[in-house]
């Protein structure tokens, strides 16, 4: 591989397989590094995603840089996604730098409104050989600085979902089936009859947004019935963040990033093994 690839690429061959594709989201050289070298490892194909405060923080230039350079060593499929994006300026911008996948979240919009601001976007990814992935419905909880209040949150219409994919021409549909961003106040209960008939009525890869803290099996089984892209946030963050502050601990004097962040790196690892295997995408690339 010497270059990036979309992720219509990844998703379509996991819809065919029958498996999924995590997609993780990293903030720093440390974490692309962990996410990436364990793709390769596991010979996964992989999905590279940042917040639009990831990307800010970072730099997308540095980042699509980065991956790019990554794309060259390792043998596997790696995307570059914009994820949760609001803005459609800003994505035409990162479009323009590199990132070979963009998701507009409109869902905070009315259905109209929702599918004009999306197919805006399709237009200009597409004429640049770009994919874009949409939300419909409204997942809860707080993603980066998007935050949905839980009794705003509204589930994705199967119906609707069938001509919000004919109507923007998107390559991959976020579902609101129950999960919710960061971490859960009890175990989810996902609705899987609704993603069931979603599947019946869509042709483009599912994504299941929201997918850190919900039980593996649960995950599993909606991977069996059509999702082919499950995101990975905060259960990245919480354990790299604890080792680091253990070490620290244990090591009050530590200035040397180089030391401090190695644990925080070994224990996200933990974490991107478990998730691939979850997906069932080792073996895949």
């Amino acid at each position: 591989m010497c270059k990036l690839v979309t992720t219509k690429e990844i998703l379509k061959k996991a819809q065919e397989g029958k498996y999924a594709v995590p997609a993780f989201n990293i903030h720093n050289l440390e974490t692309i590094r962990v996410v990436v070298e364990t793709a390769a490892e596991m010979k996964s194909p992989v999905i590279i995603a940042g917040t639009p405060g990831t990307i800010k923080y970072a730099g997308g230039e540095y980042l699509v840089a980065i991956l790019e350079a990554a794309s060259k060593k390792h043998n596997i499929p790696i995307a570059l996604h914009l994820d949760h994006f609001e803005d459609v300026e800003e994505i035409k911008k990162y479009i323009d730098e590199g990132f070979t996948s963009a998701m507009i979240d409109a869902s905070k919009k009315s259905y109209e409104e929702n599918i004009k601001t999306v197919k805006e976007v399709v237009d200009y990814a597409h004429e640049r050989g770009v994919v874009v992935e949409a939300e419909l419905g409204k997942l809860g909880g707080q993603e980066d600085d998007l935050v949905v209040d839980e009794k705003d949150a509204m589930y994705t219409n199967p119906d609707q979902a069938k001509e919000f994919v004919e109507k923007t021409g998107i390559d991959s549909l976020a579902v609101a089936i129950g999960t919710a961003h960061g971490l859960y106040k009890g175990e989810p209960k996902l609705d899987y009859d609704r993603l069931k008939e979603i599947r019946k009525e869509v042709e483009v890869p599912l994504v299941l947004h929201g997918a850190s803290d919900v039980p593996e099996e649960s995950v599993k089984n909606t991977i069996e019935l059509g999702i082919c892209k499950v995101n990975i946030a905060t259960d990245l963050k919480i354990p790299f963040a604890k080792a680091v502050k253990e070490y620290f601990k244990e090591n009050p004097d530590a200035n040397d990033p180089r030391k401090y962040m190695t644990p925080g790196k070994e224990a996200m690892k933990e974490i991107v093994v478990a998730k691939i295997k979850m997906c069932g995408s080792e073996n895949r690339a």
